[in-house]
């Protein structure tokens, strides 16, 4: 699904700060080099309800300012990490609200590629793919590529 404005296929990158994701960045970036591509970095948030129901609650704006700030630095790090310094152009970071899985597969839907790191901060051991990760497989519009980070069992 090349966008018409650029002509340039949208690589769309699952991020959440771990190294898994930062893998799935640089592995992203590589990509975009080789057949220039656009990168479209997303970090996916929410404000927790109640346990067990899906993450529908608004924060309150405080707290929702605050957390996005801290959540753009989280993504900014992560940036940095896996290109070595800020984001170059034609690399888009952005922050998503919801439950990560739903959010990265709005995004495939206007991605030729979506990348996500094995596993993320809330993984399970032993587990091969995180939830996150194998929701994606299964749900995306578009080709999905599941980067291990190095070091990872």
């Amino acid at each position: 699904m090349t966008t018409e404005s650029t002509g340039q296929q949208l690589v769309v990158v699952g991020v959440d700060g771990s190294a898994g994701s930062v893998a799935a960045l640089a592995w992203a970036a590589r990509y975009a080099g080789a057949t220039g591509a656009r990168v479209q970095a997303i970090l996916a948030w929410h404000y927790p309800g109640v346990i067990g129901a899906p993450p529908m609650e608004v924060a309150p704006d405080s707290v929702h300012h605050q957390t996005e700030e801290q959540e753009k630095g989280t993504l900014n790090e992560a940036v940095a990490k896996a290109y070595g310094g800020p984001a170059p152009a034609g690399v888009e970071a952005t922050l998503g609200y919801g439950h990560p899985a739903q959010v990265l597969v709005e995004a495939s839907k206007e991605a030729d590629l979506l990348v996500v790191g094995r596993r993320g901060h809330r993984a399970f051991a032993g587990m091969l793919l995180g939830s996150v990760s194998l929701h994606c497989v299964v749900s995306a519009s578009c080709p999905v590529v599941v980067v291990r980070a190095h070091g990872q069992d």
